[in-house]
């Protein structure tokens, strides 16, 4: 891996920094008159960082009268990144750019249920094909993101509470990676890194209130408030899949609770009403789908629906209303500006959301939802990839670390100093 000699000190070095990253290019007037740093100090910023790769001179801007002057632009392709999100049926893994755009990606089916083992070796198999496929000349690799379906302790990278899998619980992911690779690694919860992805570069964008929705196996979420990605005290922000709403569900959540949102509106659920109304004959369209050896599951339910099965259409709506009047709290205590659920199984007018959005309206304080929006991911699979990236790109540039990189010029030997750093802080 190359790397980069110059030094970037904190401080004054972080506005510019910053400034660039969010607008992708600049005039030095143009930073001079946004950070309100002098004409000198913003000339030596740019230089330090310039010489740490992290800027370079650009285009000729447009001129105003007289020389036009020349940008400065943000090097989003001066490094990469790796990143993995781990699904309940899937992994994709990438290689990122700095502004967190996926320069390439695998995604294989995998049952995370197989446990911590087998799921991140085969993340790190994936990973050492993709490091081993750049060319001489590819840019270092500064950090690795990962994102598992599971509260995160993010100062140790290890998942804690609610897990639907008992041998995640407490497994040392960040320092595994950090032990092979030798880089920065952060971990974070899957709906995390998909909200923080949109937030960046997908419908979020620009926004300053958003809830974010998962439908997976159960149900998952998180919260942008004042523009910002919370994670709450201990990290498990957004965790609403978990809040009591049945006392007729006897059987126990993963979380330890009976009656969980997740068991009644998670994908998981919806599958097992449709298995139930195909065995019983109460579907013929599932009975039909069932006698062709096919697993009922909530994609055979959502096909039912949208062929007019009645039955099928009832579940749905059951399942989009419960979640519904979970979030309708949510949005009367947070009065979010849009509602945004990943791409991976309803879509917007379905019976799912039909429900859910009404329900919803129905039941929020009529203020916060004058003006809501309700959406579906563009980012689709990207999503998380790309809040991966922004993850560990917002670590490895925030104010608090760039002056370790005038004493390493890259992040090898990086790993360690950071993350014992970040452990005492909290």
């Amino acid at each position: 891996m190359t790397r980069h000699s110059g030094l970037v000190p904190a401080g004054t070095a972080f506005p510019v920094l910053s400034l660039l990253r969010s607008t992708g290019r600049m005039t030095r007037t143009e930073l001079v008159e946004r950070t309100g740093l002098t004409r000198k100090v913003v000339t030596q910023r740019l230089e330090e960082l310039i010489r740490a790769g992290f800027a370079e001179e650009g285009d000729v801007g447009r001129s105003t009268g007289g020389r036009a002057p020349r940008e400065v632009r943000f090097r989003a392709d001066g490094a990469h990144i790796l990143v993995a999100e781990i699904a309940a049926t899937s992994i994709s893994v990438g290689l990122t750019d700095l502004a967190g755009t996926v320069v390439s990606e695998i995604r294989v089916e995998a049952d995370s249920r197989s446990g911590p083992d087998e799921t991140l070796g085969r993340i790190e198999s994936i990973f050492d094909s993709l490091i081993a496929d750049r060319s001489a000349d590819s840019p270092s690799i500064y950090g690795i993101g990962i994102g598992i379906p599971g509260p995160v302790e993010i100062s140790s990278g290890r998942p804690i509470g609610a897990l639907s899998v008992p041998e995640w619980t407490d497994y040392p992911v960040r320092d595994r990676f950090v032990a092979r690779y030798d880089l920065p690694v952060w971990v974070d919860n899957d709906a995390n890194l998909m909200a923080l992805g949109e937030l960046r570069e997908g419908q979020a964008r620009g926004l300053d209130d958003v809830l974010f929705v998962k439908i997976a196996g159960g149900i998952g979420g998180a919260v942008i408030s004042s523009g910002m990605l919370q994670r709450g005290s201990q990290g498990s922000a957004g965790e609403f899949g978990h809040v009591l709403v049945s006392e007729d569900v006897a059987e126990r959540c993963w979380c330890g609770h009976t009656g969980c949102l997740t068991q009644v509106s998670g994908s998981d659920a919806v599958g097992e009403f449709g298995q139930l109304a195909a065995t019983t004959g109460e579907s013929a369209i599932l009975a039909a789908i069932a006698s062709q050896g096919r697993a009922i599951g909530a994609p055979e339910v959502f096909t039912a629906a949208a062929a007019g099965d009645p039955v099928s259409t009832d579940i749905l709506t059951c399942a989009g209303r419960t979640l519904g009047s979970v979030v309708s709290v949510l949005v009367s205590g947070l009065n979010p500006s849009l509602i945004l659920f990943d791409a991976g199984l309803v879509s917007i007018d379905d019976p799912y959301m039909d429900a859910f959005r009404t329900t919803v309206q129905g039941r929020s304080l009529p203020g916060s939802v004058s003006e809501i929006q309700f959406a579906i991911s563009t980012l689709g699979n990207s999503a998380g990839l790309t809040g991966a990236a922004y993850m560990v790109v917002d670590e490895l540039l925030s104010p608090s670390r760039l002056g370790l990189w005038s004493e390493h010029g890259s992040p090898v030997g990086l790993a360690d100093l950071i993350h014992r750093a970040a452990e005492r802080a909290t």
